[in-house]
């Protein structure tokens, strides 16, 4: 659609200071001494509703950003989802589509009355992890359910790639597992698995650390974006950028190698609290 080419093309400017949306972006980078040296970016439209004299269309934004931190070089990419009004061939309410970030089971722990005589310990792949994390970062392995809310989901399958062992079927509060058409709920909420990482004893489990600069590829971050005790966010660890910082991929709003804190993202507020996880040390 060319007129939404054009749209973009204007918002994204350098030179564009009236852009709201894009000089967040910009900010965030300049705060972490990165300059944005080139933006490419790649529209899919996947709902159009047509009224009266007007037309609702949504579509995904995938947005890849170069950029350069001292001699250090690295690639963001984004798919970030869009709605506007298209009427009489001008945009109006051009606005990032607000995501339900209701899951599943928002307030369920995860017990560990779990009696399971299988040795649990692991040597966890980091490498496979990353791997997983990087293939499918932008898509949806069809071996598993995909979920509204898929962050806590995609982190799962990246930590069973790297060899984490599965336990406490068929006990929906108990343990971290998948089936087919049955999975914990540490297994796809956010909240869950992060008193499971920090509760688990045996097999899974996470080594809290002060820093995001300690954690290595592999590793786990859960946000809390108010503050207020409900863990909504997971995101694996996949590269440190060149003050060693973490670059995270995460599902729900699909991104690759972005920067940990998600200080520009719509989710954030200055509530925020991290829970920064080593996994299998």
């Amino acid at each position: 659609m060319q007129i939404l080419k054009s749209y973009w093309e204007e918002q994204i400017d350098v030179n564009n200071l009236q852009s709201e949306w894009w000089k967040k972006i910009r900010e965030f980078y300049e705060k972490r001494s990165s300059k944005i040296v080139k933006v490419t970016g790649k529209g899919h439209i996947y709902q159009r509703i047509k009224y009266d004299r007007k037309e609702k269309i949504y579509y995904h934004l995938h947005l890849s950003i170069l950029a350069k931190q001292g001699e250090h070089f690295f690639i963001e990419e984004r798919t970030i989802p869009f709605e506007f009004i298209l009427m009489a061939g001008k945009i109006y309410h051009h606005t990032e589509t607000i995501l339900d970030t209701n899951e599943e089971e928002p307030g369920k722990l995860v017990t560990e009355k779990v009696e399971d005589s299988r040795d649990n310990r692991f040597v966890y792949d980091r490498r496979a992890a990353v791997q997983y994390a990087e293939r499918w970062w932008n898509s949806y392995n069809p071996a598993y359910r995909t979920f509204d809310v898929d962050c806590t989901n995609f982190i799962s399958q990246c930590l069973r790639a790297g060899g984490a062992p599965m336990r406490g079927a068929p006990n929906r509060n108990q343990g971290w597992w998948y089936t087919g058409d049955n999975w914990s709920y540490s297994w796809s909420v956010a909240h869950s698995l992060r008193w499971y990482l920090s509760g688990s004893t045996t097999g899974l489990k996470g080594s809290e650390v002060e820093s995001p600069m300690e954690l290595q590829p592999g590793d786990v971050i859960c946000y809390d974006f108010e503050g207020d005790g409900k863990w909504d966010h997971t995101t694996i660890v996949v590269a440190k950028d060149g003050n060693g910082m973490p670059l995270v991929n995460a599902h729900t709003q699909n991104s690759r190698h972005r920067y940990w804190s998600y200080e520009d993202s719509t989710a954030y507020t200055p509530n925020i609290q991290y829970k920064f996880f080593r996994i299998g040390d």
